[in-house]
C-alpha cells in the first residue's frame, strides 16, 4: 500500500499510543467488535481528512474493521503526529501525513486521497469536500456521501447548502449533541490549556485570560481556565454568546479594550482577524497568543511580523516576537490549533463519543446516501441518545426511565394544574 510519512521507524512507538487510547475508547471498541462480524462498510472506500492522532486512528482501524477500505490525509499541517502516521502505515493503511507540512504538500496529501475514487469523505474542516468540488467535480458522481467533524467546516458547508452547490450529502456530525457539547467544551477547554502548558510553562492562576469567541469552544476554555484561578475576559459578536458569558461571570469587552489587559490571549472563533496589529500595539510586555480555532487566519502572523524588528524560537511552538518599542509577544504553535500542534489534541475518553458518530453517520450514508438530497443533514437524535446510553453504561452509570403513566401524562395536552 502507498503512503508517505516522516518516519517508519517511529510504528512501534505510534502503536503503543494507539492501545493506549483504545483503552480509553470503549465506545468505539464495542462497536469495532460488533461491525467487525457484520461488515456494513463492505465495499465503501473512504477518504479521510483529519487530524492524525492517536484517537483518529482508533477511527481508522475500526472502520476498516467494519469493511471500508480507508485512504487518510491530515486537516492541519501541524497537527499530525508522526508516530500515528508511522503505525498506521505500517498495518498496509494508506496515510499521507507529517508534521510540518507545507500548503502544498498539505494539498496534495488530499489529492492522493481522491486516487482511490472513494465512495464516502470524511472531513474536518471540509478542506477534502471542497478540493472534490472546485478540483475533481467528476468525482462527486461515484461519492454517495459525506461527514463534517467541526464548527467551521460545518458553517461552510451550510452556506454550500443553501447556494445550491453541494454536489452529495453531508452530515454534520459536528452538530450531535454528544459531540459538540463534549467534545468541544471539555475536549477543547482542557486540550488547549495542555498545549499553552506545554509551549510556555507559565502558572495560569492570576493570569488575565482573554478568550476571542463563547461559543462550547470558548465555554470549556473560560471554565477550564477560571477553575484554576485566572481572570478571564470574553470577546465576542454575539449578543446572546455575551449575554451568557456575563451571566457565567466573566468580563465581557471588546478586543481593542481587551488587549490592553490581557496576559494571555486563545482565540476560538472560526473567523479571521481577530488579533489584528492595533491589538498588538497596545499588548502588555510578554503577552502570549495562540489559537485554537480551525485555521490559522484567526491571529494575523503577518501584521506581527511587520511590527516586529526580530523573532526567535525561544522554545518549542514558542516564538518571541521582539517590537521596535522592545516590548515582546509571543507566539504559540505558529498560530495553528495549539490543542494538536503543542499538545496531543482532546483526550481519548470525549473523542470516543465524537468517533462514535462518524462511524455511525458513514454507516448510514453507505446503507441511505443514495436516496438522499445534496444537502447538510443533522444526526437522528436517537443516534445522540443511543451513543450517551451506550458511554453511561461502560462508564458504570445507570438513569431512570419514565412508566408508561409518565409517558402519557408528558404527551398529554389536556392535562391541567
Amino acid at each position: 500500500m502507498e503512503y508517505k510519512i516522516k518516519d517508519i521507524n517511529l510504528a512501534s512507538e505510534g502503536r503503543r499510543n494507539i492501545d493506549w487510547a483504545e483503552s480509553r475508547m470503549p465506545v468505539m471498541m464495542d462497536f469495532r467488535k460488533k461491525f467487525s462480524e457484520t461488515k456494513p462498510l463492505a465495499g465503501m472506500k473512504i477518504a479521510g481528512c483529519l487530524h492524525v492522532t492517536k484517537e483518529t486512528a482508533v477511527l481508522v482501524e475500526t472502520l476498516i474493521a467494519a469493511g471500508a477500505e480507508v485512504s487518510w490525509s491530515g486537516c492541519n499541517p501541524l497537527s499530525t503526529k508522526d508516530d500515528i502516521a508511522a503505525a498506521l502505515a505500517a498495518e498496509n493503511i494508506a496515510v499521507f501525513a507529517w508534521y510540518g507540512m507545507s500548503t502544498e504538500e498539505f494539498y496534495w496529501a488530499i489529492d492522493k486521497t481522491l486516487e482511490m475514487k472513494p465512495t464516502l469523505t470524511l472531513d474536518d474542516g471540509a478542506d477534502l469536500i471542497f478540493r472534490v468540488h472546485s478540483d475533481f467535480p467528476e468525482q462527486a458522481e461515484h461519492i454517495i456521501g459525506g461527514t463534517e467533524e467541526t464548527t467551521t467546516g460545518v458553517h461552510r458547508l451550510r452556506a454550500m447548502d443553501r447556494a445550491g452547490k453541494l454536489l452529495y450529502p453531508v452530515i454534520a456530525v459536528n452538530d450531535a449533541e454528544t459531540k459538540s457539547d463534549f467534545d468541544n467544551v471539555y475536549g477543547t477547554g482542557q486540550s488547549t490549556l495542555d498545549g499553552i502548558l506545554r509551549s510556555t510553562n507559565i502558572i495560569i492562576a492570576g493570569k488575565i485570560v482573554v478568550i476571542a469567541g463563547y461559543g462550547h469552544c470558548g465555554k470549556g476554555l473560560a471554565k477550564n481556565a477560571s477553575g484554576i484561578g485566572a481572570d478571564v475576559i470574553i470577546t465576542e459578536v454575539d449578543p446572546i454568546q455575551a449575554l451568557k458569558a456575563a451571566m457565567d461571570g466573566f468580563r465581557v469587552m471588546e478586543m481593542d479594550d481587551a488587549a490592553k489587559q490581557g496576559d494571555l490571549f486563545i482565540t476560538a472563533t472560526g473567523m479571521k482577524d481577530i488579533l489584528v496589529e492595533r491589538h498588538f500595539k497596545v499588548m502588555k510586555e510578554g503577552a502570549i497568543v495562540c489559537n485554537t480555532g480551525h485555521y490559522d487566519a484567526e491571529i494575523n502572523i503577518g501584521e506581527l511580523e511587520k511590527l516586529a524588528k526580530s523573532k526567535r524560537e525561544i522554545r518549542e511552538n514558542n516564538e518571541e516576537y521582539t517590537l521596535e518599542n522592545e516590548r515582546r509577544i509571543y507566539l504559540l504553535a505558529k498560530g495553528r490549533l495549539v490543542n494538536l500542534s503543542a499538545a496531543e489534541g482532546h483526550p481519548s475518553e470525549v473523542m470516543d463519543m465524537s468517533f462514535a458518530n462518524q462511524l455511525l453517520s458513514l454507516i448510514n450514508l453507505a446503507q441511505k446516501g443514495k436516496d438522499l438530497e445534496n444537502k447538510v443533514y443533522d444526526i437522528d437524535r436517537k443516534q445522540d441518545e443511543s451513543i450517551a446510553s451506550l458511554k453511561l453504561s461502560l462508564m458504570g452509570y445507570k438513569i431512570d426511565t419514565l412508566t408508561e403513566e409518565q409517558i402519557r401524562y408528558r404527551d398529554a395536552y389536556y392535562e391541567g394544574t
